[in-house]
């Protein structure tokens, strides 16, 4: 009866340090948003109402690609460790290109796009939380 539950003691011990890795690296988070020239991931989504005067400042921009190029995510106005960031509250954007689409990994990049008047942008009217994750 000792050498069989010694047994299964074993074996669950040995199954719970083969798992402790896996759960130890955390969620894996797909590329999904560019911010800082970084690739964010990010999990799930709460529609809220559209911003006022009191509260606007609390969003950022969100800008989703009509035509880019493959491989092009969504854009984000900052991130975790930018001072500008608001916490991911979002305001979405449409941008299409143009001319000949080329990838954008951060706002700068789009900021100046706009000025050469390589783009235009449309507000979508959506307004979202969602948080952005490292990539793992």
């Amino acid at each position: 009866m000792k050498k069989n539950i010694l047994t299964v003691v074993l074996v669950l011990a040995a199954l719970l340090i083969a798992a402790v890795p896996a759960f130890a690296a955390g969620p894996a988070f797909e590329p999904r948003i560019y911010a800082d020239g970084v690739a964010w991931g990010t999990k799930g989504t709460t529609d809220l109402p559209a911003p006022n005067e009191n509260n606007l400042q609390s969003f950022d921009g969100l800008y989703k690609f009509t035509n880019g190029v493959d491989g092009q995510l969504a854009v984000a106005e900052a991130a975790p460790g930018n001072p500008a960031f608001n916490g991911g509250r979002w305001i979405e954007y449409f941008v299409t290109f143009t001319g000949a689409p080329q990838l954008v990994t951060s706002y700068a990049e789009l900021s100046d796009l706009v000025d050469a008047g390589l783009v235009t942008i449309v507000a979508s009217g959506n307004y979202f939380q969602c948080p952005l994750l490292p990539v793992k």
